[in-house]
């Protein structure tokens, strides 16, 4: 019989440690996803975005209006993250101001943005090293027929030197950002 109880007992224990850890793993689980809502902020529909700062560091680029960030996303840069672009096939994202100058809807990534490098100044620190500054930095979505992968994407920099986003995020992104929007580019 006293057997028997302490089989009970420890049955007891095991089920209230379970439900704890259920629980606790419940908590953290609310708690992660409302600092990534908290985080990331939202956009609304008819909203026009004034200004986009990319943090490579971070590995995020956050969308402003009026002096406010609307949004924050995560990203995916090119494959050789540290640095500046110096030149073409470096595989790095550029660091510096640049505009988003236009749009490319047919694109291999789902939608484009494209960044306005390479500046004046870009083309000149090239030149002067016999070298091209290269081109076509865009801000984008991933391969096409890729967009199972999701933010999966992420895990690893693998563009030649764009900034990757979701495809979701790309439509978000594509519908708030005029041709025109000053976009900063932070190592």
């Amino acid at each position: 019989m006293k057997e028997r109880a302490n089989t009970n007992n420890r049955l007891r224990v095991r089920r209230v440690a379970i439900g704890l850890f259920c629980i606790l793993g419940a908590s953290i689980g609310a708690w992660l996803i409302a600092s990534h809502r908290q985080e990331s902020g939202e956009l609304l529909a008819g909203m026009t975005a004034d200004r986009i700062v990319v943090e490579k560091s971070a590995r995020k680029l956050s969308v402003y209006r009026n002096g406010k960030v609307c949004k924050v996303y995560r990203i995916a840069l090119g494959r050789a993250p540290i640095g500046a672009k110096q030149q073409e096939g470096d595989m790095k994202t550029p660091e510096g101001h640049y505009t988003i100058d236009y749009r490319n809807p047919n694109s291999d990534f789902h939608l484009a943005l494209h960044i306005s490098y390479p500046s004046p100044d870009d083309q000149a620190r090239a030149a002067a090293r016999g070298l091209s500054a290269g081109g076509d930095v865009m801000i984008h979505g991933v391969p096409n027929g890729s967009d199972w992968i999701g933010s999966l994407h992420r895990q690893k920099d693998w563009t030649a030197g764009c900034i990757a986003l979701t495809d979701q995020e790309i439509e978000e992104l594509w519908q708030v950002v005029p041709d025109g929007t000053p976009i900063e580019i932070a190592p």
